[in-house]
């Protein structure tokens, strides 16, 4: 089977992540998450004592970072500088400031940079929120997935454990003005690629997700099984 690279977008909560893996998986690719990255990034900042408003010193700490996006026994692992922060990135904080860190465009250069190295060789599944658009504009599959700001809610609400004094009603408000935030930035702004193919996932299950992009694989490129 020829190699061919995949782009899936979309806005938070949407399922980008585990579709975008689990069709890595079937078809033997290499998935990324781009989302990941940033977060890494947000956390380096943090931990250095640095805020987003500080656009200079933040640019110039990623610069020097070494990002690396290696497999592991439960998913994807994330290591800066040599060290793994797959569950450090997922913190409240991380969270809290990964939108404001993503709006940087020189932040946004520099990270898609090192996303467009990853997928040179093809075989690549490649998620986030500026894939189709900006990072991999030449994918052979585009796919834009979204949901209801509820919906989306109620998925983060079950999946998340360090935060147990958030309610449901807080979690759709921060959904909300985290599209806000992403689709009005200046640089990248998080929208459908004219020629993705657009998927709601607020009726649909995830298995039923993957094989409708699998099947657009089987017939529109001649992958998957």
């Amino acid at each position: 089977m020829e190699k061919f690279n995949i782009a899936i977008d979309g806005p938070a909560g949407a399922g980008k992540s585990t579709i975008a893996r689990l069709v890595a998986n079937t078809l033997g690719f290499i998935y990324v998450d781009t989302g990941a990255m940033y977060r890494a990034v947000t956390w380096s900042i943090l931990q250095a004592g640095l805020i987003p408003e500080q656009e200079s010193e933040v640019i110039a700490m990623t610069r020097e970072l070494d990002i690396r996006l290696e497999p592991g026994p439960s998913g994807q692992q994330v290591i800066v500088n040599g060290r793994d922060v797959t569950l450090d990135i997922r913190t409240v904080q991380v969270t809290s400031n990964v939108s404001q860190i993503a709006r940087i465009a020189e932040v946004r250069h520099i990270l898609t940079d090192k996303q467009k190295l990853l997928a040179i060789d093809k075989g690549v599944v490649m998620d986030g929120r500026d894939i189709g658009t900006h990072v991999l504009p030449d994918a052979e599959l585009k796919f834009f997935l979204t949901a209801s700001v509820k919906v989306r809610a109620e998925r983060r609400f079950n999946e998340t454990s360090d935060r147990p004094e958030v309610t449901l009603e807080q979690l759709e408000q921060e959904i909300a003005a985290r599209d806000q935030m992403d689709a009005q930035r200046t640089h990248a702004p998080l929208i459908q690629a004219a020629d993705a193919v657009l998927l709601d996932t607020t009726d649909l299950t995830i298995p039923l997700v993957v094989e409708r992009i699998l099947e657009l694989c089987r017939t529109k490129v001649g992958g998957g099984k």
